[in-house]
């Protein structure tokens, strides 16, 4: 082999196997030397997260080509946890260190220890999701049925045109109140599901449905209640049934770290009579709060006082929530799949373990999924390192890294880096966890994608700025070439991909809540709407590689990033091959032998090509095409 690494973490030449391990795993290292270093003893060092370090000595154990030479050790991990390692030598030249540098390699200068995740060999997640895709619907925006509702507060306003801008400017009192309506529902989500079935939909996530006073609902009233401008509990469990019907889950939101001010709980604005936890300390629901100074001074989120944080580990909030008959339960039983848990992070230890037996204790099968927008595997939150991934907690998170990272490359990012960040990811999360991923382009927490890709960025403008931004014709263009190659890579890479409602149909918005506007039903872009398509066709008739399939770089280099998805089968390994180019002109990806490939996606090979040619992408181009079974030696 050509040696340019003393050691990859990524290669199963150095380490076997590689990416996150189940605990009791039998874990080979190897390291390769240069003779002329005269390497005379060689260790690896294991610091375990908050335990203590392993030291095992290396042994020599042959020469690798005519001037390097190979020294190697297993090491078996037998808890879960995260493990940190590197390796250090005894040489001619004294002590030294080999530590990580880019791509999981060991070079000269590598200044951090590699990580290696070890998640409980218990640790299973649903297989339902794997192969999927999701869409995310922001419920007031989707659709209206143009049912009447029942029983709306009358302090709503609603908009008289469903394609009305939507309300940025302050009320009369300088605030910010997020009460503007467009009546959009579960009866007109229920209505379109035909249409999202024709997407390749599996899983509807829902943005909040419980009573709440604002349009994005994440202050809730009510976990109990529908709220009334979406409907009712019976309108619930038929979206449930329908979508069943049709192949479909659907997955909610569930706001835990705190609710809204003006809520039957807490009660500020006393909407709900005299009782909650402001306006009465011998309320049930006191104890859920922390007030400094009874009853205006009291904790709340990033300090927006109308969502008051709740206390998660008080018994009584603790079985109101996740007890047997609690909120989690029901709406499990109205029909939902499971649950996307809002802001994650700020979720204790103690509530999430307690969560997530109270849904798995229900059905074993419904997913937990959390909000979590950095590396999950290795998050510390409030000085505190998390355990998402390791098993008893969440089944998954929404995959931001890998938004970031299909956002820099389109717009100029170096692929090697890019790249890096990808395989990071596949390298620290358990593969029951990353099949599930939620891989978005965009949510309601972000700037549409196309705006992203063609606009100017954001940076400090204000909201007028903002409101007044929609792309050139000639920017469209160029953004929706750079879409076409960003929902190739969505839906091609490890997890689930996440359609947020109207990407596809080219909706365009800068940040909330221009990013909340309502589907542009009947004026949709359809070009893009049969792209779109097209990506579902794909990810269902190769399903069997694209949920479970492992990962490996290909090329990273200038303006092409590729990438193989791949099985084991009994007739040999089988792979799908992703190659996209950003740039504005042609590009190659060398030495790709795609002779008995079968074209699926994209540009085509040429016939008259021979074993070994370089692939040819044109500008803005993307391709995909199926390896047959290839015994591997």
């Amino acid at each position: 082999m050509e040696v340019n690494t003393y050691f990859n973490s990524r290669d199963p030449a150095f380490r076997d196997p590689t990416g996150a391990v189940a605990d009791g795993t039998r874990v080979h290292f190897r390291i390769t030397l240069p003779r002329s270093l005269s390497c005379s003893g060689a260790v690896l060092v294991v610091q375990r997260d908050g335990g203590g370090v392993h030291v095992g000595n290396m042994f020599w154990c042959g020469m690798n080509g005519d001037d390097h030479e190979w020294w190697e050790c297993h090491y078996t991990p037998d808890v879960p946890g995260l493990y940190f390692y590197h390796f250090e030598l005894r040489t001619s030249r004294g002590h030294s260190a080999l530590k990580k540098d880019l791509g999981g390699s060991a070079r000269p200068g590598g200044s951090e220890d590699w990580q290696l995740t070890v998640y409980d060999r218990n640790f299973e997640t649903p297989d339902w999701l794997a192969g999927g895709i999701l869409y995310q619907i922001f419920p007031d925006r989707f659709r209206n049925s143009g049912n009447r509702k029942q029983n709306v507060p009358a302090d709503r306003r609603m908009h008289a045109r469903w394609n009305e801008q939507v309300e940025w400017r302050p009320n009369r009192e300088g605030k910010i109140t997020n009460s503007d309506f467009f009546g959009g529902d579960l009866v007109g989500i229920t209505e379109k599901l035909d249409y999202l079935h024709s997407l390749g939909v599996t899983c509807l996530y829902l943005n909040p449905i419980f009573e709440s006073h604002s349009n994005h609902r994440y202050d809730t009233a009510n976990y109990e209640k529908i709220d009334p401008l979406l409907g009712d509990e019976k309108d619930f469990r038929v979206l449930c049934d329908e979508a069943r019907r049709r192949g479909m889950r659907v997955l909610i939101d569930g706001v835990f770290s705190h609710t809204g001010s003006d809520s039957v709980y807490f009660n500020r604005e006393g909407r709900y009579g005299p009782g909650g936890a402001y306006r009465d300390r011998n309320s049930p629901y006191y104890p859920w709060y922390t007030f400094r100074n009874w009853p205006n001074d009291y904790e709340c989120w990033w300090n927006f006082v109308t969502l008051p944080n709740v206390r998660e580990t008080n018994p009584a909030y603790m079985e109101y929530i996740a007890g047997k008959n609690g909120i989690l339960h029901k709406w499990l039983e109205l029909g939902a799949s499971g649950w996307r848990l809002d802001v994650a992070d700020e979720l204790p230890d103690e509530f999430l373990d307690a969560l997530t037996r109270s849904v798995k204790g229900y059905d074993p099968n419904a997913l937990v999924l959390g909000e979590v927008w950095e590396d999950a595997s290795n998050k510390t939150a409030y000085g505190v390192r998390r355990r998402y991934l390791l098993g008893g907690q969440l089944d998954s998170v929404m995959n931001y890294p890998f938004r970031d990272a299909i956002l820099a490359f389109l717009g100029g990012d170096h692929a090697s880096l890019v790249m890096d960040r990808i395989e990071t990811i596949v390298e620290n999360y358990p593969p029951q966890v990353l099949r599930l991923l939620m891989n978005s382009l965009g949510t309601h927490d972000t700037e549409r994608v196309l705006s992203v890709l063609g606009g100017e960025p954001v940076g400090f403008h204000d909201r007028a700025w903002q409101a007044a931004q929609h792309l050139t014709p000639e920017q469209r263009e160029i953004a929706v070439e750079k879409l076409h190659l960003a929902s190739l890579l969505q839906f091609t890479l490890p997890g689930v991909p996440c359609i947020y409602y109207g990407d596809e149909a080219g909706v365009e918005g800068c940040r909330d809540p221009f990013n909340r506007a309502t589907y542009p039903w009947d004026h949709e872009d359809e070009t893009l709407l049969s792209w779109f398509r097209m990506l579902g066709a794909m990810r269902h008739e190769h399903g069997d590689i694209l949920a479970e399939g492992k990962f490996r770089s290909i090329y990273a280099h200038g303006d092409v990033l590729a990438f193989e998805r791949y099985i084991e089968t009994e007739k040999g390994e089988e792979a799908l091959f992703v190659a996209v180019n950003r740039g504005a002109e042609n590009a190659v990806v060398p030495g790709i032998d795609y002779t008995h490939a079968k074209h699926v996606l994209g540009a085509r090979f040429r016939p008259d090509t021979t074993p070994g040619d370089d692939f040819k992408l044109p500008a803005y181009g993307c391709s995909v095409f199926r390896l047959p079974p290839q015994k591997k030696e």
